[in-house]
């Protein structure tokens, strides 16, 4: 990884990498097409449908469209995948599936990093998340603690434990005041000039081909 390239955003240097040292490497993007969501698809339905026995329409649950999701490669092989969705003062970070034989890497640590990053990124200071009780421990290693009042929630045959991770705010979030430029990038690519950008530099036509106007 790059010093410009950030953690959400490190599958194409990683391919780089590896195409040079033929060696595979791992990497994280967000996913910004469907071929890519069927790659977060595939990887849940393995974890969870496979492996947790949760059924379908409980697993797939209609938040999907309105998330940001991150996959984790190694090499083109989709091997973990966490999802982002975003409220007026926090966000939150679920459906952190890893395929089991690729457990003994540190992908569940680095898509969880990438994730805090990228909802950092995005100006939040608060993350929430529903955290199955056995692995509480290893959200703790993210600095997410317990909410003090817990509620009972069990949902798809395992119970959970509400809680928070409190960020330090990023030293340069996308908000308002950001180069317009910059927010109009494919998300979690605000690093680099887009498509848009490249556009500026035509002249202005303001083309409005077989418009009538009453």
């Amino acid at each position: 990884m790059t010093p410009s390239s950030p953690q959400y955003d490190t599958y194409n240097s990683a391919r780089t990498r590896a195409a040079n040292s033929n060696r595979k490497k791992f990497g994280i993007k967000v996913a910004r097409s469907m071929n890519e969501l069927m790659h977060v698809v595939a990887i849940r339905s393995s974890v969870f449908m496979s492996e947790q026995t949760c059924p379908y329409h409980e697993e797939f649950d209609g938040n999907d469209f309105s998330a940001t999701h991150l996959i984790g490669y190694r090499d083109r092989e989709p091997v973990a995948c966490i999802r982002a969705r975003y409220f007026a003062d926090f966000a939150k970070l679920e459906r952190l599936a890893v395929r089991h034989e690729y457990r003994n890497t540190r992908m569940s640590f680095d898509i969880v990093k990438a994730g805090i990053e990228l909802v950092r990124k995005k100006g939040y200071r608060l993350i929430y998340g529903h955290a199955q009780d056995r692995l509480v421990k290893f959200w703790a290693h993210f600095g997410a603690k317990p909410l003090p009042k817990q509620r009972d929630l069990v949902f798809s045959d395992f119970s959970y434990t509400e809680m928070v991770i409190e960020l330090e705010p990023h030293p340069d979030p996308i908000t308002i005041e950001s180069d317009p430029y910059e927010i109009i990038r494919p998300e979690g690519a605000w690093h680099r000039t887009g498509v848009l950008d490249q556009s500026a530099t035509r002249q202005v036509t303001s083309p409005l081909r077989d418009l009538k106007v009453a």
